[in-house]
């Protein structure tokens, strides 16, 4: 049985071609060893399981805070289903720099194209 560095150099001996298949298969084999072995764990872990219940209970609730380190907090807060009601998506926009600094003047508003 040959070892893997005569078998490296066995492949490097052959045709153009012949080393680019050799590279591709090797890149798929150990791709699809990284998959199965992630599949795997998701699988184990039960990051795919289906549960039952009621979905909406199991949403984490999130409240925005008025101080300066909770700012980040306020657009997951929109982003959560309302608690009660059918009630429609939105967003609420809040201009704290006014308050906090009457003296600075309001900045133009600049369109960002998509």
């Amino acid at each position: 049985m040959k070892t893997v560095f005569e078998h490296i150099e066995y492949v490097k001996g052959q045709p153009h071609h012949i080393r680019k298949r050799v590279a591709f298969s090797a890149a798929a084999g150990v791709t699809a060893l990284i998959a199965l072995t992630w599949l795997g764990g998701s699988f184990a872990t039960g990051a795919f399981a289906i549960r039952s219940g009621n979905p909406s209970a199991e949403q984490p609730t999130a409240a925005a805070a008025s101080n300066d380190t909770n700012n980040s907090l306020a657009g997951a807060a929109a982003a959560l289903p309302p608690s009660s009601g059918n009630v429609p998506a939105h967003i609420e926009i809040v201009d704290t720099t006014a308050a906090a600094a009457p003296s600075q003047k309001q900045a133009e508003q600049t369109v960002i194209p998509f």
